[in-house]
């Protein structure tokens, strides 16, 4: 009886910590930060937080699908950048706003369309070849900017291409939307389609999806063909705000994305995790970044915390996982 009755409370925690640990630690870091900063809670920098986190919270999305099959991706800071360059020139060609938009996410879903086929085809391990790739599509940043900033007045005096990164809907900042938006669309796509199910499938047990007619290779393109994409979106949004493409945009972005999903509770073994965890874990990386930064951190610090977390995180998740 005793057995039984610690069996139901191990499994009783277990679930809370899967359900609403992350949230409970976002909750109780907006308390601390609000502690020790009144600031923190200035609606001006709620609203800023908010459109920071739009950046990272886009690359976490894709990534939750790439984590959840087992994998990771280690190029989306790059492809962010390369993707942001395409689109600065063709507008500083003349290309109407939204067609260089368009074609900059196309481009970004082909880059990570690149790292599906290395990994289904070439059997390359996921961390290897995005690693690869993430170096590549770097040095090509530098090459096609030839290592500086792209900008001009088409771009600065451009308003559907500030209004993307710099604009507001009624009193809320466009980014938001877009974030809101593709969260809308990323859930809806794990939690209630073919695709999620295959998803979590290939993660939870590559063969076993594999005999049930899951087509792993294809599967694994499409997975981060949309990592790409997303950290595509990610990149026009950055490249609007600063109004110019820079050639070292998106350095580390990659590990800010694994961060937030790892925090929002996704197993780095694949086949667990929900795409609102996701989510919480990229407003914690946001408001841990805020919140050190009205505290007058030094960025070095602020490296070696948000270090601390990601292995707490990952700690958990390995004896989550033990249980």
């Amino acid at each position: 009886m005793d057995n039984q009755t610690e069996t139901k409370r191990h499994f009783s925690f277990g679930d809370f910590y899967s359900k609403l640990g992350p949230l409970v630690a976002l909750i109780v870091l907006i308390v601390l930060v609000s502690i020790l900063n009144f600031s923190f809670l200035d609606p001006l920098n709620l609203l800023n937080l908010l459109r920071q986190v739009s950046i990272n919270a886009l690359i976490a999305f894709g990534m939750e699908f790439v984590i959840l099959t087992g994998g990771i991706d280690l190029s989306v800071g790059s492809i962010l950048a390369l993707s942001g360059a395409f689109t600065a020139q063709l507008v500083l060609m003349g290309v109407p706003s939204f067609i260089a938009f368009l074609i900059g996410m196309v481009t970004g879903g082909i880059f990570g369309a690149l790292n599906g086929v290395l990994i289904a085809y070439g059997k390359a391990a996921p961390f290897i070849a995005t690693l690869a790739t993430q170096t590549i599509f770097r040095g090509a940043t530098y090459v096609f900017t030839k290592g500086n900033p792209i900008t001009g007045a088409k771009m600065s005096n451009n308003f559907g291409f500030q209004f993307f990164g710099q604009g507001y809907l009624f009193g809320i900042p466009f980014p938001v939307y877009i974030m809101v938006l593709f969260y809308i669309l990323a859930f809806i796509l794990l939690h209630r389609t073919t695709f999620g199910r295959k998803t979590y499938a290939l993660g939870g047990n590559p063969r076993a999806a594999f005999v049930a007619g899951v087509k792993n290779n294809k599967m694994i393109i499409w997975i981060y063909t949309l990592a790409g994409f997303l950290s595509a979106v990610a990149g026009m949004i950055l490249t609007s705000r600063l109004a110019s493409a820079q050639p070292d945009a998106g350095v580390a972005y990659e590990m800010d994305a694994i961060a937030a999903v790892v925090l929002g509770g996704t197993s780095l073994a694949g086949g667990k995790g929900k795409m609102f965890g996701t989510l919480i874990g990229a407003l914690i990386i946001g408001v841990l970044n805020n919140g050190m930064n009205l505290l007058g951190i030094s960025s070095f610090y602020q490296q070696i915390v948000k270090g601390i977390v990601i292995l707490v995180a990952v700690l958990l998740d390995r004896k989550q996982a033990k249980a």
